[in-house]
This record gives structure tokens, C-alpha cells and sequence, in this order.
């Protein structure tokens, strides 16, 4: 009982602090809920009081959650390769992002400096990890570096796909050489592909296979950013790898395995074109001379003020890697396409399509949480009759449509139906990549809050 009350007076603290901090900011009048853009407004923006203005800071953040229904009921539960929103009849709080932020100037004459810091809440919190991608025994498929894949955060089974993550942590620095020069240097989101883990800046609730196991999601090292013209822009740094390739690396581990990272940007504003190549290439871990690397092509295209559609190309590999088949060389491509149009204000429509071929098994797994293969100890569950993350050479097809409405600024409802099927795998349903079913329907509702 004494440890209870503990615990309650240490989690009531940073909320009492939060609270002590708000009233103390002279926070701005508070805007309805139909005017205001983030639901802080509604409640008087701490972002407007002189503090905050002062010290050029902004706090922020977003709530994201929603619940998909699977057509063939999977006794596991899980989507099979799908991610994000990957529990069948499963209400899921996906992302309780909070984030402070200081920005730095993009232009002028004067050296600046800032950071930003977000903290991240929900089922999506494993997507944002900074481990890398696992390495998995051959024959059972459980991942041999499980202690990073500990997801039983709240003590209970039942919460054991709930954790917290970090996904940035950086400082960012303006430097008035030439058009102006900004550097991060710390964690942050990749620049790499179209989708990103953020909630808020993508179309659909579920991601397409060329985002959730194509591409990075993070890097941890120093990135800097350079406008070159009104068309050209260009990025390019060293970031850390992890145990098993080039990206996801954390802070603490395999800071003897750099890998590259740049990429380009052409834009032409009057026809509403831009193009970027952006990729990554190091050594698959730090005692290998083996290498490691992928790329990723995006077309947008604008079809005057209403249409917008997007074209997608990714190829990645990685040599002598666990397969499982034992050592190989592995290769992964695809190319996917979005089309988006705007009804109105508040209403969108889009369209989402996919080809994935993960040549030798080795970047799709069903299910796509393949951390829930073990529990908090370790432990298998398939030795309880549950289930094991597997893969299988396969290509993956993908059609997502749905919309996104925004009835208020602060609230974007984004109901939706997608497709999924394999031509080398049956990774659908119950039984892992290996002995599922060759396809399924998800339809899915979520809802993003931001504030």
C-alpha cells in the first residue's frame, strides 16, 4: 500500500508540474473549438505567452487511435505483415506524441540554434525504436537480440504491444554560409521515402509495405540540409548502423559502423513537379566488410489545384545477412503510387497501390510486430501454442482507398478499406509467412487529434 501511494505521488508530479508551468505562462484567450487549429488554442495556447515567445519555444504534440476489422477473424489477432494498424477488432492507441521544439531560422544573416525533443506513447512505439532490424534464429524465427524487443512496459500481458519510445532528440544549428546552411545532430526521422511514422503526415492509418520494412524510419548522427536554388536542394551526413545493417542504430551501441546518407531535391513550383533521391549506404555491422544500402525514388505531381498523385520507387540490399535459408546475399524492391483529391476544405479521397518483392524473405515478417514473438523474458509464446514471427521470398500487392475528413481543424477522421495478397507466402491469418492465407480484406477507422 505504501509503494502504491508512492507511485501515485511521482506520476501526479510531472502533471502538477505540467499544470504549475501552463498557468504561470500567461497563456493566450482561448479560441472555440470550431476557430482554433490545435485543441490548445481552445484551452488558451501556452505557445502565444511571452515566455514561450521569448525563448522562440513551441510544445505540442498529437493523439492518434483507431480499430480495424480483419475479414478472415485471425484467432492471433494480428493483420498478418500489416503494421501501425496491425490488431484485428482491437481498439489501439496508436501514438500520444508530445514534443518541445525550438526552431532555428532558414534564412537571413545571423548564426542561430535550436532542438526539438518528442516522446512517443502507444502501439506505434516499437515502429520508432532505435535498435535496428533484429536478427532472427534460422530455425525457430525468434529474434536472437530480444532484449530489445521487451514490450511488456505496463507488467501485464494484455498491454505487451504498449511501449515508449524517443523518436527525436536533436540539435539543430542555422549557419549563414552561402543560401544558409541547417545541421541536425543527435535522433532524428529519416528523410528517406514518402511515408513517415508521424501520424499527422500521412493519408492512411496503415503504411505500405515499402515504408514499413523497405526503409529506415530513423537515423541517430548528423544530417545537414543545403538550398541550392528556387529548384535544387540537398541533404547529406553520417549516421550510426546497428548490429544487423545501415539505419535505426541507437546511442549507445555499434558507434563503429557509420553509413552514409544523402540525397536531392528538384522542384518546379509552376508546374507543381518535384523529384527526390534520397538513400543509404554502409557496412551490415561493424566486424563485417560486407555492405549494406537502398535508395528510394518519389515523383509528386500536382494536377492543378485539386488532384495530386505520387510515384514511388525503392530497391535496398544487404549482403551475407541471416535469412532463412542461412548466410545470403538479400535484395528487396518495389514501387507503389498514391493518387489524392480534394473534394472540398475538409474532405480528400485517395487511393493507395503497392508491388513489395522481398526476394529472399528477408525484410517481411507476419506478423509485422515480430518483437511480440517473445515476451518481457525472452521467452517464446509459440511454446504456449501462440504464434512466431516468420518470413517467406515473396511479393506483396497492396490496394488501399479511403478518405480524410477534417469536421473541426484540430480532428482528421480517416475511415478506410485495404487489400492485401501474396504470390510466394501466406502470411495472412494465423500460421505466420509459411501456412496462413494468400490474401485479406481490413477495413479500418482511426482518428488523429492534435494539440
Amino acid at each position: 500500500m505504501k509503494n502504491d501511494r508512492c507511485n501515485v505521488r511521482l506520476s501526479l508530479k510531472p502533471l502538477v508540474v505540467g499544470i504549475t508551468l501552463v498557468c504561470t505562462l500567461n497563456t493566450a484567450e482561448a479560441k472555440g473549438l470550431l476557430e482554433a487549429e490545435r485543441l490548445l488554442e481552445a484551452a488558451g495556447d501556452p505557445n502565444e505567452s511571452k515566455f514561450m515567445k521569448d525563448w522562440g519555444l513551441m510544445v505540442g504534440g498529437w493523439a492518434n487511435a483507431g480499430i480495424t476489422y480483419n475479414s478472415i477473424s485471425p484467432e492471433n489477432n494480428f493483420n498478418g505483415p500489416v503494421t501501425f494498424g496491425d490488431r484485428s477488432a482491437e481498439f489501439q492507441l496508436n501514438q500520444l506524441n508530445l514534443f518541445l521544439q525550438r526552431a532555428v531560422a532558414t534564412e537571413g544573416d545571423s548564426f542561430d540554434v535550436g532542438f526539438r525533443f518528442d516522446v512517443m506513447f502507444g502501439t506505434d512505439a516499437i515502429f520508432t525504436q532505435a535498435y535496428g532490424v533484429p536478427a532472427f534464429d534460422v530455425n525457430s524465427g525468434v529474434p536472437l537480440n530480444r532484449n530489445h524487443w521487451d514490450l511488456n512496459l505496463l507488467g501485464s500481458n494484455d498491454n505487451r504491444f504498449y511501449d515508449l519510445a524517443f523518436p527525436q532528440a536533436y540539435l539543430e544549428a542555422y549557419l549563414p554560409i552561402g543560401n544558409g546552411v541547417n545541421i541536425k545532430a543527435g535522433h532524428f526521422y529519416t528523410p528517406i521515402g514518402y511515408e513517415t511514422v508521424p501520424a499527422p503526415d500521412n493519408f492512411f492509418y496503415t503504411h505500405a509495405y515499402t515504408m514499413q520494412y523497405g526503409e529506415p524510419f530513423t537515423h541517430t548522427g548528423i544530417l545537414g540540409s543545403y538550398t541550392v536554388d528556387d529548384h535544387w536542394s540537398v541533404v547529406g551526413g553520417v549516421v550510426t548502423g546497428s548490429a544487423t545493417g545501415g539505419w535505426d542504430g541507437g546511442w549507445d551501441k555499434h558507434l563503429g559502423n557509420w553509413a552514409g546518407l544523402a540525397g536531392a531535391t528538384w522542384t518546379n513550383a509552376d508546374s507543381g513537379t518535384s523529384l527526390n533521391v534520397t538513400g543509404t549506404y554502409g557496412a551490415t555491422s561493424e566486424q563485417s566488410n560486407k555492405s549494406w544500402g537502398m535508395y528510394s525514388v518519389v515523383l509528386k505531381q500536382d494536377f492543378g489545384d485539386k488532384t495530386h498523385w505520387v510515384l514511388q520507387h525503392d530497391h535496398g540490399f544487404a549482403d551475407g545477412v541471416l535469412t532463412a535459408k542461412g548466410l545470403e546475399d538479400a535484395e528487396w524492391y518495389g514501387i507503389n503510387t498514391h493518387l489524392y483529391y480534394d473534394i472540398s476544405d475538409t474532405l480528400t479521397a485517395g487511393v493507395r497501390g503497392e508491388w513489395f518483392r522481398d526476394q529472399n524473405g528477408f525484410r517481411v515478417f507476419a506478423p509485422g510486430r515480430v518483437g511480440a514473438a517473445t515476451d518481457g523474458s525472452g521467452n517464446s509464446f509459440a511454446a504456449a501454442g501462440n504464434f512466431v514471427a516468420t518470413s517467406a521470398p515473396s511479393s506483396y500487392y497492396a490496394v488501399t482507398a479511403g478518405i480524410n475528413w477534417k469536421p473541426v481543424k484540430w480532428l482528421n477522421l480517416r475511415p478506410n478499406v485495404r487489400y492485401d495478397w501474396a504470390d510466394g507466402a501466406r502470411p495472412f491469418g494465423d500460421g505466420g509467412a509459411t501456412t496462413g492465407k494468400l490474401d485479406q480484406f481490413l477495413f479500418s477507422a482511426d482518428f488523429t487529434v492534435s494539440f
